[in-house]
């Protein structure tokens, strides 16, 4: 009988080193996301549940993405509205990513109690339908969310930001993950 291989996490961690690159390591994470997106929505159609799926997505919603909404509305976003002139108009694009950041901390929290129930009864989501279109809707509101951030934000800061505005902004998002 061969050893039961363990499955490598499907969101694998970022390296540490991209930190002193901060919007590469935002953008790097972006891409994370997307495959969680993915990961949302094999979860909501599977027919029998993959508990360790199911614990990992739970496990990155509450950390590693709750970390990533910090970087950008404690250090990113602040800076921006610091640097950038009015003709970049970024405080509407800031003001709707924010108050989208609030409903995807609530979905995300509903999300996690769900995922949590399907594993302490063994149920896949597509058993609850609610859950089931909550994952998809997660998983939609989310790509459209990084496509802003992707071609609008990044962008500008990359344009906007100092050398010393990255320096602090590298130490800060450094110090989250200690």
């Amino acid at each position: 009988m061969r050893p039961a291989i363990a499955k490598r996490p499907r969101l694998e961690a970022m390296p540490a080193s991209l930190l002193a690159k901060p919007l590469d390591y935002i953008f790097a994470d972006h891409f994370r996301q997307r495959t969680l997106c993915n990961l949302l929505e094999e979860l909501a159609d599977a027919t029998a549940l993959d508990e360790a799926l199911a614990r990992e997505v739970v496990a990155f919603l509450v950390g590693d993405m709750a970390v990533h909404v910090l970087d950008e509305e404690d250090d990113l976003f602040p800076l921006l509205r610091r640097r950038c002139p009015p003709e970049d108009e970024i405080e509407a694009v800031l003001g709707a990513l924010a108050r989208e950041h609030e409903a995807d901390e609530r979905m995300a929290g509903n999300i996690v109690e769900g995922l949590q129930a399907c594993v302490a009864t063994g149920n896949a989501p597509r058993a609850d339908p609610d859950l089931r279109a909550r994952l998809t809707e997660f998983a939609r509101r989310q790509r459209r969310h990084l496509a802003v951030e992707n071609s609008i934000v990044l962008p500008i800061a990359r344009q906007r930001l100092t050398e010393l505005d990255l320096a602090n902004l590298t130490k800060r998002m450094t110090e989250r993950r200690a």
